[in-house]
């Protein structure tokens, strides 16, 4: 039997194996939505209300769409929640940035 014969008896096509499985007991799960609002745009550049659309990945990561400029915006993705909030929410506190979770959690930062 080649190399080939053994990797081709460990690659399945049946549907039951081909659907996403639960991940290991010890693995992180699930992704969280989020939106960004800012209820002020100190630089001008990104205005007001909601401007981000994210998601926080199991592993950490957190990717976010900016909704500007339209019509597609862009994307950015982070190490991790608190890093994108480093860089485009706590340096900004006079935005009074609200940051709204799927599930309702909410917070907002302000000062400055």
């Amino acid at each position: 039997m080649s190399i080939t014969d053994d990797v081709a008896e460990l690659v399945t096509t049946e549907q039951d194996d081909l659907k996403p499985k639960p991940p290991p007991r010890l693995a992180p799960r699930g992704i969280r939505t989020f939106t960004v609002c800012r209820q002020s745009d100190e630089t001008g550049v990104s205005g007001e209300g909601v401007i981000i659309e994210g998601v926080e990945l199991a592993s950490g990561h957190c990717i976010i769409h900016w909704l500007y400029p339209p019509p597609r915006g862009g994307i950015a993705i982070f190490d991790s929640l608190d890093d994108f909030l480093k860089v485009h929410v706590k340096p900004h506190p006079s935005n009074k940035t609200i940051i709204t979770f799927e599930d309702g959690e909410q917070t907002t930062y302000e000062g400055g």
